[in-house]
C-alpha cells in the first residue's frame, strides 16, 4: 500500500515526458548519468525538458545492438525518470548534462513525436518503493563489497574503498550497476529488479559471473 506521503510524491511526477531511447544506457533511482548531446533531435529534447521541469526519461530499445535507433523502434516497457541536475553548453553547440534518477515508470502509451524526439505517458504506480528510503542488511552489504572487490581486482581497477564503504546503500548500488560493463539485457534486469535488495542480489550475481568468466577465483558515452 502506498502511504499518503509517497502517494503525494507520485502525484507530483510528470504524466508525460520526453524519452531518450539509448541502448546500454542505464539510469536508476539515486544514480547519476552524464550525457553528451549533439544530435539536433536530442538537443530539442533537452530544450523541451529544461522548459518543463527538467524531466527526462531513459528507456532502452529492444532487440538491438545499435546505440541509437530509428524512430518507432520497439522499446522496453520499463524506463527510469530522471531530472536534469547539471547542464552546460559547449562552444560547438553540444549539451553536457547529468540526469539524476528519480523513479522507474511503465510506458502507458507513446505520443506523437515532437521536433524529432519521442514522448510517452507514464505510470509510476508499481514503483512507489523508488520514492522511499531503503537500506541493505549487513550481509547484503558485505556480499556486495566482496563482489565489487573481485570485479575491480580482475580488471586492474583501483577504487577508494574507504569512500565506497561510506556511500549510502541506494547510491552505491545504483552507481555500481550503472558503471559496470554489463550487456543491455543485464542492465534491463537490474532496472526491473523489484527493490533494492533484489537489485543488489542481481548485481552481486552478475559481478561474480563476470569474475568467474574471466578466470578469477572467488576467495576470503557520445550521444
Amino acid at each position: 500500500m502506498v502511504t499518503p506521503m509517497v502517494g503525494s510524491r507520485l502525484g507530483s511526477l510528470p504524466g508525460e515526458i520526453p524519452i531518450f531511447p539509448l541502448t546500454g544506457a542505464l539510469l536508476l533511482p539515486s544514480g547519476q548519468l552524464p550525457l553528451n548531446i549533439f544530435e539536433p533531435r536530442y538537443l530539442a529534447m533537452v530544450d523541451s525538458a529544461l522548459s518543463r521541469g527538467r524531466w527526462l526519461g531513459m528507456v532502452q530499445p529492444r532487440d538491438t545492438k545499435a546505440q541509437t535507433v530509428p524512430d518507432q523502434h520497439p522499446l522496453f516497457s520499463t524506463g527510469c525518470l530522471g531530472r536534469i541536475s547539471t547542464f552546460s553548453e559547449t562552444a560547438d553547440g553540444r549539451y553536457l548534462i547529468t540526469i539524476t534518477g528519480v523513479s522507474r515508470f511503465e510506458i502507458e502509451a507513446e505520443l506523437d513525436m515532437r521536433d524529432g524526439f519521442r514522448r510517452v505517458t507514464t505510470d509510476y504506480g508499481a514503483f512507489s518503493c523508488d520514492l522511499e528510503s531503503a537500506k541493505l542488511n549487513s550481509d547484503e552489504r558485505v556480499a556486495l563489497g566482496l563482489a565489487l572487490r573481485r570485479y575491480f581486482d580482475d580488471r586492474g581497477h583501483d577504487a577508494d574503498w574507504k569512500a565506497l564503504d561510506k556511500t549510502p546503500d541506494e547510491v552505491l548500488v545504483a552507481s555500481m550497476a550503472m558503471a559496470c560493463s554489463f550487456n543491455p539485457a543485464e542492465k534491463q534486469a537490474l532496472l526491473e529488479a523489484p527493490d533494492l535488495s533484489a537489485r543488489t542480489a542481481c548485481l552481486v550475481a552478475m559481478l561474480d559471473m563476470a569474475a568467474h568468466d574471466s578466470g578469477v577465483e572467488h576467495g576470503p558515452a557520445r550521444h
